[in-house]
């Protein structure tokens, strides 16, 4: 398998990851700049390394950029906005009073935010909200920036697994000729992470409480809440199916991070005059996030409307085409359904609903866009780098060679190819598309499950998504830390190769 692959060829297709961690990691060069100019690289090793031709070579990139606005460009700025509309009609207050209300112990309002409404968010939306909005109310809430991204990117691992309402676990099951037995390998996500389900949580609280005193407290939270998850993630995955795992979780331990929250306030904190807010102001409050909630969540496979919908009213739907390397591609946006498009309406009614007015709402929504230009230029450039890679055979290069590299620790490094996948493209889906059939063909050489390996994947997947150039850029955009993405790389690349490592160990040792 490696014998055919010179290692020439496997340090030229090495050369954008190791080039783009440099820039960003090292020489702490702004994001855009190093996607740039790692782009620009990528271009003549793919030309003249790999042989692709100049014209799937721009075809590539153009197919690369168009992924990148949509969904992904579209979903971070409206999550931005969203935000934003909070902050004009000053709504964003009274959720902040109201998250001070459950407790006044930051670690439970960061725990909340990040692990609780970010799973969900992540459950339902994926593409960049779970970071981009937790990040942006715990600077709201007086949380410094780089620290709402950091803990923000590491509480976007676990619930990744199953984001988008089930989407990377259905594609691999697919990918790996397992459809059939989904629940198998959901089951088996679920029990790779599990040990990540208790120390997420209790990372994420002693990010945010390192007191020695604090760190009783950090392990009753971080274990009431990763059992919760655990159980009902691990029942949800058997029983009901892919896509309801990391919604019903997070939701789950929101539950009991509230109720947590209550009891130890009404024991270790003084009784101090809450803030009371009526019904009106309430609904007010949350009408943009609802909205958002209850419009992704109806229009997700959960659900037969976007397939009617998709059926009978084709207008609204727009196909892009390419043929590239003999390979045909497309991107196509349903734009009834599409999860930006849901977000820019529900910011748009329920900026109405909380008092403003048309004229200033599009306002914003040209200062928001103004705003993300250099997310624009960082994250169009990564995702044209990465399906450059992934057309001119780069991926599979390093895929095979880590693989054939490990010999019978294979399942140990099993993860990390997934986790590969994800720095590289942004996405566990895309993840599972490059390297959920190495996976079960390797498992199948080595006489292991494939089911189990092809799961180690996505496991891994969530570990690389805290480092992703293209998370990271969504947390630095959320947070105004453009320009601080190597610094980002830098402090979240320790809580990624650890979390890689372990998810390894369970797998090395399940198999």
């Amino acid at each position: 398998m490696l014998e055919s692959i010179s290692s020439g060829l496997i340090l030229l297709a090495a050369t954008p990851v190791v080039l783009l961690i440099v820039l960003l990691g090292f020489l702490k060069m702004p994001g855009e700049k190093s996607a740039f100019i790692t782009l620009v690289v990528t271009i003549l090793i793919a030309i003249f390394g790999f042989e692709l031709s100049v014209n799937d070579t721009a075809l590539s990139v153009l197919y690369g950029v168009i992924k990148a606005v949509f969904p992904i460009l579209i979903i971070i700025l409206m999550a931005i906005y969203s935000y934003n509309v909070q902050v004009q009609t000053e709504k964003i207050e009274v959720i902040k009073q109201q998250f001070s209300a459950i407790s006044e112990d930051k670690a439970i309002q960061v725990l909340l935010l990040t692990w609780g409404f970010g799973g969900l968010l992540e459950g339902m939306a994926g593409f960049g909200t779970a970071v981009a909005i937790p990040a942006a109310i715990l600077i709201s809430l007086g949380f410094k920036p780089m620290f709402s991204a950091v803990v923000s990117l590491v509480a976007n691992s676990v619930p990744t697994a199953f984001g988008a309402v089930g989407i990377p676990v259905i594609v691999l099951a697919r990918e790996v000729d397992m459809a059939d037995q989904i629940t198998t390998i959901s089951a088996n996500v679920v029990w790779q992470l599990a040990i990540l389900m208790f120390l997420i949580p209790f990372v994420i609280l002693t990010l945010t409480s390192k007191s020695v005193k604090s760190i009783p407290r950090n392990i009753i939270l971080g274990g009431v809440t990763g059992a919760v998850t655990l159980a009902v993630q691990y029942y949800s995955a058997v029983y009901i199916g892919a896509e309801t795992p990391a919604i019903l979780g997070s939701i789950a331990s929101i539950f009991v991070i509230i109720a947590f929250g209550k009891i130890t306030a009404k024991k270790n904190t003084e009784k101090k005059e809450a803030i009371s807010f009526s019904a009106k102001e309430i609904f007010q409050a949350w009408s943009v996030y609802g909205l958002i909630l209850i419009l992704v969540l109806l229009t997700s496979p959960l659900f037969p409307i976007t397939a009617w919908l998709k059926e009978n009213v084709t207008i609204f739907q727009t196909v892009f085409s390419f043929d590239i390397a003999g390979a045909a591609r497309k991107v196509g946006i349903y734009w009834l359904t599409d999860t930006g498009v849901l977000i820019f309406v529900s910011s748009i009614v329920g900026g109405l609903i909380q008092g403003s007015s048309l004229s200033k709402l599009f306002k914003l929504l040209g200062k928001t866009t103004l705003q993300l230009k250099k997310t624009v230029i960082t994250v169009s450039c990564l995702i044209a780098l990465s399906t450059l890679m992934d057309f001119s055979g780069m991926i599979s290069v390093l895929g095979l060679a880590l693989a054939a590299g490990t010999g019978a620790f294979y399942p140990f490094f099993a993860p990390a190819i997934g986790a590969l996948g994800t720095f590289l493209t942004g996405s566990d889906t895309s993840s599972n598309i490059l390297f959920g059939k190495l996976q079960a063909t390797v498992a199948d050489q080595i006489g292991a499950d494939k089911g189990w390996l092809a799961a180690a994947n996505t496991a891994g997947a969530t570990g690389g998504k805290i480092i992703s150039p293209q998370s990271i850029a969504v947390a630095t955009t959320a947070c105004n830390q453009q320009g601080q993405e190597g610094v980002i790389l830098k402090r979240a690349i320790v809580f990624a190769l650890v979390y890689i490592i372990i998810a390894g160990i369970v797998v090395y040792i399940g198999s």
